[in-house]
C-alpha cells in the first residue's frame, strides 16, 4: 500500500512537472526579425544582450532568401522603401553605412588607380551602362576589369546606384545571386574582380582588417585629382569610420539602415525590443562597420516610439 502511495506522489510530481514546463514554454514570447543579411552580426549582439534582462522573450533572426519570410515583426532594410509599404509600418532610421569601391587585391586595375584614386566620373564610366557617359582616353580603364553586382533588389545596389544618377539595373558586369557576402566571395576567387561594398562586411569586427583577398580602391574624395594623405582613411575599421565621419567626404555613396514595426497589428515584445535598441544600439554601431544616424531625425524618432509605448 505504501509502495502504492509513493508511486502515485511520483507520478504526480512528474505529471506537475510536465504541466509546468508546457505552461512555461507557451508563456513564452517571441520575436521574429528579417531584413538585409549584413546586419546580422549586430543584430545577433543585440539580441543576446537583451536576452540578459528579458529572458522570457525569445528574439530570432529569420534569414532572408529571395523573398522575406511570411511572417515576421520587425524588418530592417538598408534601402528606401516604397510609399505603399512606408504607409502601413512605423520607422526607426537607427544607422548609416557608407559603399566603397573595391576589388581583388591581386587586380591590376586596383593598383593602377592607387595614386590618383577614383572620380565620380570615373565610377560612372567604370560601373554604370550609359551612353552619355565620358569615355576618357585613359589608359588605366583599358586594363583588364570584371564588375560583380548584386542580381536581386537589394539596398547596396540601390543606395550605390543612386548616388551616381542611375537605378541598379544600370549598373554593369555580372550579377551575383544571393547575399552581399556572396558577392563578396566572388571578388576573392577572380584576381581581375572589382565591386562595391560597406564596411560592415569588408572588415572583421575583432580584428579591424580587411578581409583577405580584398582591396579597397583609392578614392579621390575631395575632387582634386589625387589621393592626398588625409584620403589614406581605409586601412582599417577605425579609421575609416572616423575619417568617413569627420573629413568632408564627397564621392562616397551612404544609405540609411532602418528598423520598422507594423503600425496595427504590432507584436507588443518587438516594440520592446525595439525600444532596447533605441536605448542601447548606438554603442554597438562603430564596432560592425555603421556611422551614427542623422542625430535630429533620430532624437524625433525616439521620442515618437516613447509615446507609441505609453498607448
Amino acid at each position: 500500500m505504501k509502495s502504492f502511495i509513493l508511486n502515485t506522489a511520483i507520478y504526480s510530481l512528474l505529471f506537475l512537472s510536465t504541466l509546468g514546463a508546457v505552461a512555461q514554454e507557451q508563456a513564452k514570447k517571441k520575436v521574429v526579425i528579417t531584413g538585409v543579411r549584413f546586419t546580422y552580426p549586430l543584430l545577433e549582439k543585440w539580441i543576446a544582450e537583451f536576452r540578459e534582462t528579458n529572458p522570457d522573450t525569445e528574439v530570432i533572426i529569420e534569414s532572408r532568401t529571395t523573398v522575406d519570410p511570411s511572417k515576421y515583426d520587425l524588418l530592417i532594410e538598408a534601402y528606401e522603401p516604397e510609399k505603399s509599404v512606408k504607409e502601413t509600418r512605423d520607422y526607426l532610421y537607427l544607422a548609416r553605412y557608407a559603399l566603397l569601391p573595391i576589388g581583388n587585391s591581386s587586380s591590376a586595375f586596383v593598383k593602377a588607380f592607387s595614386d590618383k584614386g577614383l572620380t565620380s566620373d570615373l565610377i560612372r564610366q567604370i560601373y554604370f551602362h550609359d551612353i552619355l557617359a565620358d569615355r576618357s582616353q585613359d589608359k588605366r580603364l583599358a586594363l583588364s576589369h570584371t564588375v560583380y553586382t548584386r542580381l536581386q533588389k537589394a539596398g547596396a545596389p540601390i543606395t550605390f546606384a543612386k548616388f551616381y544618377g542611375y537605378d541598379q539595373q544600370n549598373i554593369k558586369g555580372k550579377a551575383i545571386a544571393g547575399s552581399d557576402e556572396h558577392l563578396l566571395k566572388a571578388l576573392q576567387k577572380d584576381s581581375t574582380a572589382i565591386s562595391y561594398s560597406t564596411p560592415a562586411i569588408l572588415f572583421d569586427p575583432q580584428s579591424r582588417n580587411l578581409a583577405a583577398g580584398i582591396s579597397i580602391i583609392p578614392l579621390d574624395l575631395d575632387g582634386n585629382k589625387k589621393v592626398t594623405e588625409n584620403e589614406k582613411i581605409f586601412s582599417t575599421l577605425d579609421t575609416t569610420i572616423k575619417g568617413l565621419e569627420e573629413e568632408d567626404i564627397k564621392n562616397i555613396p551612404v544609405g540609411d539602415l532602418h528598423i520598422s514595426i507594423n503600425k496595427i497589428n504590432e507584436n507588443p515584445d518587438a516594440l520592446k525590443f525595439l525600444l532596447w535598441i533605441l536605448y542601447h544600439g548606438q554603442d554597438d554601431l562603430h564596432h560592425f562597420g555603421y556611422l551614427k544616424p542623422d542625430q535630429k531625425r533620430f532624437d524625433e524618432e525616439k521620442e515618437k516610439f516613447e509615446q507609441r509605448a505609453l498607448k
